[in-house]
């Protein structure tokens, strides 16, 4: 049965904590699903606009797995929409893989509770978005169904972590070493 990812967007968000994983997650076969929060087109950090597949309202939650990009204004925007929370939640008390990177373990995570439990990384000085965890400082941080990641400079780690959990280190490191990625 094929993976199903489901990657939320929001306006303001990393373009490449966004897009090498669902670039990555594809070529490792996946059915990935770009959700916009704030329409069908939403504009990165940095000026890149991308066309969702579909609109938050609009998606089931038979996926997998939920991508929470980064980027200050895009987890800001992913933590105010209740659509999101409401997906987040449902795929997490399925067992679905919950990932994040960058800004938004510490502005999503964090104020929802989903960080409990469990280590995890965010980018440094989001930190205070959730004051009462502490946040450990490796790059990328796997703790069961949770993968977080410190921001844009190891998006391909986090991609590759996520491809590891949804099917195997075999399948990781062939694309790893496709990719001329070293780590």
């Amino acid at each position: 049965m094929k993976k199903r990812v489901l990657v939320t967007l929001a306006e303001g968000f990393e373009e490449i904590e966004a897009l090498a994983p669902v670039d990555i997650l594809r070529r490792a076969g996946a059915d990935v699903v770009i959700a916009g929060v704030d329409g069908e087109v939403i504009t990165g950090g940095h000026g890149i606009k991308v066309v969702a597949d579909a609109k938050i309202e609009d998606v089931d939650t038979d996926f997998d797995a939920i991508i929470l990009p980064g980027g200050g204004l895009g987890a800001k925007n992913l933590s105010e929409s209740w659509l999101t929370h409401e997906k987040m939640l449902l795929l997490v008390n399925k067992g679905a893989l919950l990932a994040s990177i960058c800004a938004s373990p510490a502005v999503v995570l964090g104020p929802a509770g989903l960080l409990n439990g469990h280590q995890a990384v965010c980018y440094p000085g989001a930190e205070e978005h959730a004051p009462d965890f502490t946040f450990s400082d490796m790059r990328v941080c796997v703790d069961g169904n949770l993968i977080t990641a410190q921001g844009a400079g190891v998006a391909v780690e986090f991609a590759l972590a996520i491809v590891e959990h949804l099917f195997d280190k075999t399948l990781r490191d062939s694309l790893s070493r496709s990719l001329l990625h070293n780590e």
